[in-house]
């Protein structure tokens, strides 16, 4: 029996959105957004949003449905998401969520645990204190206290090493803990997941050509456009890869060349980054590792014979 809710992830230009567009023609599905960047009406060229063609060929959810200056946090996706999944099953159809936010999957299968707020103060001493220690120390002391987080956690990832530092130092719980006494959102039988991964140069290939072609997509009058509206450095959507290299250039600081070159280096270290991320925190999902949509699809069905027409 197939799952109502499918789940594929993948890195940037890892060809994740072609695929579930073509798996949601086939079985009649609607697609969910798991993109973080996706989500703002702002960002629709730097973060290759289906394009109005391609979203006429199947019921699209949460894709630019936020302001820039609406910041989403990985809880108010979930809701959203939830909601949207709810409404889909009601209609008696299918779901295909897709994006390359990892934590969206993970709230969705292992469930969002309510952590308090942790204080700017908190967090800033958990930082300073892995500038201090160096990660191979910071690993070390944090696997004294938290050892499933230290094992967990992919090497390089500094960004969730000291996330469960800081959760720890203020709370007095362990992350993994507060993470147990979840119960994820979704039912285990109720979806089913696979990653892709292709060879690591096709990926970069990729990223560099999907940089360079919006450009002429209108990648720099969005920038235009968000950079005149001052908004927060903080807010996720003013984070997009790209964002800040394309900004310089458009405030005289550098050739478009040389910022293409530093927005296509920066998309590279992203998609490394997601694809890091995957192999720890989804190690058990089927990977498909081809390159070209069509293989793409063959090693799909691969795995889920019962679809093949």
């Amino acid at each position: 029996m197939e799952p109502r809710i499918w789940l594929i992830a993948g890195p940037t230009a890892s060809g994740k959105s072609a695929l579930a567009l073509r798996l949601a023609r086939s079985i009649g599905a609607e697609i969910v957004n798991a993109d973080a960047l996706q989500l703002y009406a702002d960002l629709r060229v730097l973060s290759a949003r289906p394009s109005p063609e391609e979203q006429a060929q199947a019921p699209h959810h949460l894709f630019g449905v936020a302001d820039a200056a609406d910041g989403w946090s990985v809880g108010r996706w979930a809701r959203a998401a939830t909601e949207v999944l709810d409404e889909i099953a009601a209609r008696g159809r299918p779901a295909v969520v897709v994006g390359g936010t990892g934590l969206y999957f993970s709230a969705l299968t292992q469930g969002l645990a309510d952590i308090p707020a942790i204080p700017a103060s908190a967090r800033d001493q958990a930082q300073a204190e892995f500038e201090a220690l160096g990660e191979e120390a910071f690993r070390a002391r944090l696997s004294e206290r938290d050892p499933a987080a230290a094992i967990r956690i992919a090497p390089g990832d500094r960004q969730r090493l000291v996330r469960a530092w800081e959760v720890l130092a203020h709370t007095g719980v362990a992350l993994s803990d507060w993470q147990a006494a979840t119960l994820p959102i979704l039912a285990p039988d109720a979806w089913r997941g696979l990653a892709l991964e292709p060879p690591r140069e096709a990926l970069y290939a990729r990223c560099d050509v999907r940089l360079a072609a919006m450009i002429g997509q209108g990648a720099l009058e969005e920038v235009a456009g968000l950079a005149a509206r001052g908004l927060s450095p903080d807010l996720p959507a003013m984070k997009a890869v790209g964002y800040r290299e394309l900004a310089a250039h458009l405030r005289g600081e550098s050739g478009l060349e040389a910022a293409l070159a530093a927005a296509q280096r920066e998309t590279r270290r992203y998609a490394k980054r997601q694809s890091t991320w995957l192999r720890g925190q989804m190690a058990g999902w089927p990977r498909i590792d081809a390159e070209e949509p069509n293989d793409q699809w063959r090693q799909f069905l691969a795995l889920h014979p019962a679809l093949t027409p």
